[in-house]
């Protein structure tokens, strides 16, 4: 694949952003294709298995703003960098240009690639994977994360909650970088879709996490946590391009 070429799983709106600092605003999503990480949870596995590989599309720069164009009319929104991980993608053109029209650019990453477009985003979300991921983070790689992306974005933290574990690494995460706005999510143990018609979530294990993370938080007097659903899972369950 070509340098200049970004590898695209899905792009899709308007609809709304479901989760983090910008949950409820008009978004056009630009997911992109490929992944670093293997979360056990992971509820996008389309964007990330090399096995979906041949459903990604390799596009310019112009191209994808072309169709982001085309999906909000031509008026300037939020433009979200989703994955996968999209830090591993070459996206500094593509800001670039939406910038260029006022369009604005969030990101969501865990914070394991630094990429020197960074400082070009509006809002930068760092979400680092719990234990219940199986991941590990690499904190170092975290810092660089921030360093690079200097002081130009609104950055915040957002980390998925699923037990006691996840709940103590987030309180460590919080600990690391007090500044930071905190977000915490119930975590989805629903598998993703087989297809577009196959949206059902364990809806009832969802809310009963969420019910016992706020009961945590207001124990623990933890009042700088703030605690955000999925919206988008809510209304739509894990169906695809909403």
């Amino acid at each position: 694949m070509a340098t200049d070429t970004i590898r695209i799983s899905e792009i899709f709106g308007p609809t709304i952003q479901g989760e983090g600092a910008l949950i409820g605003e008009p978004t056009v999503f630009v997911r992109t294709g490929g992944c670093d990480y293997r979360c056990s949870w992971c509820d996008t596995l389309h964007a990330v298995e090399s096995d979906y590989r041949h459903d990604w599309t390799p596009m310019t720069a112009e191209a994808i703003f072309a169709e982001v164009e085309r999906l909000s009319g031509g008026k300037p929104l939020t433009l979200s960098l989703s994955g996968g991980n999209p830090a591993i993608q070459p996206l500094g053109d593509l800001i670039a240009l939406g910038k260029a029209k006022a369009y604005r650019f969030a990101l969501e990453t865990q914070g394991s690639v630094a990429a020197p477009w960074f400082s070009g985003l509006d809002v930068l979300t760092l979400s680092p994977k719990g234990p219940s991921s199986g991941m590990d983070t690499d904190w170092s790689k975290f810092d660089e994360c921030l360093e690079i992306a200097g002081h130009s974005p609104d950055i915040a933290l957002k980390i998925v909650v699923f037990d006691e574990a996840d709940y103590a690494y987030a309180q460590d995460a919080a600990a690391r970088y007090p500044k930071l706005p905190l977000y915490l999510q119930p975590g989805n143990h629903t598998p993703p879709p087989a297809d577009d018609d196959d949206a059902e979530i364990d809806i009832d294990g969802i809310l009963a996490r969420m019910r016992w993370l706020v009961d945590k938080v207001a124990e623990d007097q933890w009042y700088d946590a703030k605690i955000l659903p999925q919206l988008h899972v809510l209304l739509w369950g894990n169906l695809r391009g909403v």
